[in-house]
């Protein structure tokens, strides 16, 4: 296999459609997917990762809300969760999804996030799910060549527009951040001159931002 991403794209997900949870979703933490029994042949990814979620508005911490859906490390594995999942722009409310590296919790205080930073960009309704998708997909295929920097990914879907985040774990490597910032241009499929804004873990963790 030459490229991960052409095996991510081109990996049968089954019955995506019936698969799939109601739009409604009245408590996901009740999810209980359970995986396939690893086939020797299956594409392994060269990180292990895991979905994340949390629903807004929070009662508790934002700790405490956080819940996570499962982990893989191959292909076969992703689109085994990924088929089960609402796509963002069938969702109603607010609610965070999340896709980091095993071992990183998608928050601020994490080690692995705390000298980190990330990139924001704000949709308008309609997108969330084709960018969101190419995203992932993306970061599960390698296409950001910055080594082990790319802690994961999130959006948050909101009422008037929906918010896509890349995070990494050195937000004072500028060189590291621009190429992250040009690769989820490219992806994405964006304007050259579309607004995304770089906003540092330890910032946000002083001004809760």
């Amino acid at each position: 296999m030459n490229n991960k991403f052409d095996a991510l794209k081109n990996e049968d997900s089954g019955e995506e459609d019936t698969a799939r949870l109601s739009t409604e979703m009245p408590d996901i933490s009740q999810i209980k997917i359970d995986p396939p029994l690893q086939d020797p042949g299956e594409h392994q990814l060269q990180f292990s990762y895991a979905f994340w979620y949390c629903r807004q508005p929070r009662l508790r911490s934002y700790d405490q809300n956080l819940k996570m859906i499962g982990t893989f490390s191959t292909v076969g594995k992703f689109w085994s969760f990924y088929s089960h999942l609402v796509r963002p722009s069938e969702l109603t409310g607010q609610i965070d999804f999340h896709l980091f590296k095993e071992g990183i919790r998608p928050m601020w205080e994490d080690e692995a996030n705390r000298n980190g930073g990330r990139w924001v960009l704000r949709l308008r309704k309609g997108l969330a799910s084709r960018c969101w998708e190419n995203l992932i997909l993306a970061i599960l295929g390698e296409q950001f060549m910055v080594g082990e920097e790319i802690c994961g990914a999130m959006i948050a879907v909101r009422f008037q527009e929906d918010i896509i985040s890349v995070w990494n774990k050195t937000g004072s490597d500028n060189a590291t951040t621009i190429k992250i910032r040009d690769t989820l241009k490219r992806v994405l499929n964006l304007p050259p001159n579309t607004y995304m804004e770089y906003k540092m873990n330890c910032e946000s963790l002083r001004w809760n931002l």
